[in-house]
């Protein structure tokens, strides 16, 4: 039988569904196992969530994994996501990408490895390392499993660095084939940047699905701009107010459109349109925005307001991360975005003990 060790795993159930002529009828169903209790067993199968009374259940067991999707559903994802979220500087070795944002995040700063460089691989990573030291960059390369193992392999090979994987999950698009409500397509309002979050109408359409999937939204203060936009002379009568007008605002008219008010986060986005000084304040006051009972999601993760303030470059500004994490968990954020994700757990585990939400690990002194 099931186990609570088996939630988030993938399960078949078969259970009783009637009696016909005296043998007992059985269906079986395929899903990830989302829900045990004593009563029911929930499952999110292809077809939306199945709820099974336990007394209906004759067997249940864990099964492998789903298949890994194809090379071409790989390549259509990982194209699609370009074409999305297009880095401001792009290049063309033969069919691979290459994408240049002045050191903004991994993602639009690397290589994407898909089709044919037009040439062997290995001079291939070779054109990739002059592209980007002639940006006055250091090369990264994106190489989606498990289409560029090859490519994995060679870098392996040349002993460069690997990062954590990715994990990218998706989700069917069924539930919105009907186009959403019209409310949706809107012009964006007058008070509200189209990119910050469900003001405008792509942004409205994206609250739709998340309401329509039962997906989460995350409601941010972009500060006005585009993203990968650097700001210049950013300006604000006071930061700390216009982050919670904007991103309140968002989680309201997100909860109206019937997003989850429960998967709903709101994140002042730590120097998105802001400069070191207004990051620094929203993290002093960070109490402000927890205090408006919305979860507070932070990403302050090797950020530039942590570089400029200590003059240090991405790869030591590990322990500036870990302070502003742990005054940021203390003042009340709640979810955290990180790289180094063993060094804020742990940092994050100290201050919840500290604040008495968390007993110690192993408490030995003085016991003896």
């Amino acid at each position: 039988m099931l186990r609570q060790q088996d939630v988030g795993h993938r399960i078949v159930v078969r259970r009783i569904v009637g009696i016909r002529e005296g043998r007992t009828l059985f269906s079986d169903a395929l899903g990830e196992l989302v829900e045990l209790s004593e009563t029911h067993i929930t499952l999110a199968t292809d077809a939306g969530p199945l709820r099974v009374p336990v007394a209906e259940v004759h067997r249940a067991k864990r099964v492998p994994p789903a298949r890994r999707p194809t090379a071409a559903a790989v390549v259509a994802l990982e194209l699609a996501a370009d074409e999305a979220w297009p880095a401001p500087v792009r290049g063309r070795l033969g069919d691979w990408r290459l994408r240049w944002a002045d050191g903004w995040t991994g993602r639009a700063n690397s290589a994407l490895p898909v089709g044919d460089p037009d040439r062997p691989l290995p001079a291939a990573l070779d054109a990739v390392q002059r592209w980007y030291a002639e940006r006055g960059g250091t090369a990264l390369v994106n190489t989606p499993l498990p289409l560029a193992a090859p490519v994995g392999a060679e870098l392996d090979a040349r002993g460069w660095a690997a990062r954590p994987p990715v994990l990218v999950q998706t989700v069917p698009l069924r539930a919105l084939a009907t186009p959403p409500d019209a409310g949706l397509a809107d012009a964006p309002d007058a008070d509200t940047p189209p990119t910050a979050g469900p003001g405008g109408g792509a942004a409205r359409a994206r609250a739709g699905a998340a309401a329509a999937t039962g997906a989460g939204l995350v409601c941010s203060h972009a500060g006005g701009l585009a993203p990968r936009t650097r700001p210049h002379r950013a300006h604000f009568d006071d930061v700390v107010a216009d982050v919670l007008t904007t991103v309140t605002g968002l989680a309201e008219r997100a909860a109206g459109l019937g997003v989850r008010r429960d998967g709903i986060l709101i994140d002042p986005a730590h120097d998105f349109g802001k400069n070191t000084r207004h990051s620094l304040e929203i993290t002093r006051r960070l109490a402000e925005l927890t205090d408006t009972g919305w979860p507070l999601l932070v990403a302050l993760s090797n950020k530039d307001f942590i570089g400029e303030t200590l003059d240090l470059p991405v790869p030591e500004r590990l322990e500036g991360t870990l302070a502003a994490t742990a005054v940021s968990a203390w003042l009340g954020a709640r979810v955290f975005r990180a790289h180094q994700v063993r060094e804020t757990r742990r940092v994050l585990d100290m201050v919840a003990s500290i604040r008495g939400d968390r007993p110690p690990a192993a408490t030995r002194r003085g016991l003896a």
